[in-house]
């Protein structure tokens, strides 16, 4: 996650960029570089340096001057290892998924599990909807009166709760009336 970090700080400065879109184009001097963007040469070599750290450029010597030049490779393959899914992935591991669940939860659940009422807003509701499917076991039938038995713990309107649970595909059914069960 730091590497990502450092990567996105080395190129989150207008006058970086502009360094790297004139690298791409050549090699330049920091004095041509300084010239070109109208910046004091100790300017420029402290963008370099930022640059050169994460490992975009490189200088070399030519004569007098340290001449730098863009690492494409570089900036090709960290690019995507940085950014690769595993690493974005892994940058969000510590964030709890079911925050806005619990959150829900907190404000739709009555401490003996009932509903105070059904949310209005889709994600809510989804999330109600999440949260009492799992009364039901995966791959066990059961006959709509079994699953109006279930909702009524939850809130005295099985019909629209057994509708949402079908129109979000949490569970499915069999024709009118058939059976219900969670997959």
């Amino acid at each position: 996650m730091n590497q990502i970090l450092d990567f996105a700080k080395a190129l989150a400065d207008a006058n970086r960029l502009k360094i790297v879109g004139l690298l791409v184009q050549q090699p330049y001097s920091v004095e041509e570089l300084a010239a070109l963007l109208n910046l004091k040469a100790s300017t420029v070599s402290h963008h370099l340096s930022k640059l050169s750290q994460v490992g975009l450029v490189n200088a070399k010597t030519e004569s007098y001057y340290n001449v730098y030049q863009l690492d494409e490779k570089a900036l090709e393959n960290k690019s995507k290892s940085l950014f690769s899914q595993e690493n974005l992935s892994a940058s969000v591991a510590d964030i709890d998924a079911d925050a806005y669940d619990n959150k829900v939860l907190k404000d739709y659940v009555k401490k003996d599990g009932s509903l105070k009422t059904i949310p209005a807003q889709q994600k809510k509701l989804e999330a109600i909807l999440r949260y009492i499917v799992k009364s039901f076991k995966v791959g066990k039938r059961y006959t709509e009166k079994q699953v109006n038995e279930i909702l009524s713990k939850y809130h005295e309107d099985t019909a629209s709760l057994r509708r949402e649970l079908i129109g979000f595909k949490l569970m499915k059914r069999e024709g009118g009336g058939g059976e219900y069960w969670r997959e």
